[in-house]
């Protein structure tokens, strides 16, 4: 068990369960920004395919959308950046903290349009859209909800490792 005995080892936070529980919270990080990315590339795309038609009545592209997809590509840099095994994805909680923001932001504006109104009140062409849409607003919660809990954890590690009472630049002389 070399890598799980690595990890355990590595880690200044919580040890192999700490370790673990990261490990699997950023991997949901990711499955879930990949998704949405998903969902809401599909939309830029009929746009895009809107205008190669050159039907002028649907050629627009809503800000929402390449927000969305702009927090999706940070989130999952941020999650690849932090499977690099050097990197203490505590250094980043600022950063984490950020993206909750972000996140929050992207679950109120798709939340205030999709959520109250149900499907069937929609046309029967629209209503595969707004059911994607409703689906990425849950998703987009559920993520918001995510980088919550891994900013507060790492906020959590940064103070606690922070004042060890060490040296800064060796770490090993006490103060």
């Amino acid at each position: 068990m070399g890598i799980v005995d690595y990890i355990g080892d590595k880690s200044t936070s919580g040890g192999l369960p700490g370790a673990l529980a990261r490990i699997f919270l950023r991997f949901l990080q990711l499955v879930f920004a990949v998704t949405i990315a998903g969902l809401y590339a599909v939309n830029l795309q009929d746009v895009k395919r809107a205008h190669e038609a050159k039907r002028e009545d649907n050629v627009f592209v809503y800000s929402r959308w390449v927000f969305a997809e702009v927090v999706a590509i940070l989130s999952i840099i941020t999650v690849l950046v932090y499977a690099v095994p050097f990197i203490k994805s505590a250094w980043g909680f600022a950063w984490d903290w950020c993206l909750f923001v972000l996140w929050t932001a992207l679950f109120g504006l798709f939340a205030k349009p999709f959520i109250h109104i149900p499907v069937a009140a929609y046309d029967k062409s629209d209503q595969p859209f707004v059911r994607r849409m409703k689906s990425a607003v849950w998703l987009d919660l559920i993520n918001m909800l995510l980088w919550l809990v891994t900013a507060i954890y790492s906020t959590f590690i940064w103070f606690r490792n922070r004042g060890s009472g060490r040296t800064l630049h060796t770490g090993r002389g006490q103060i």
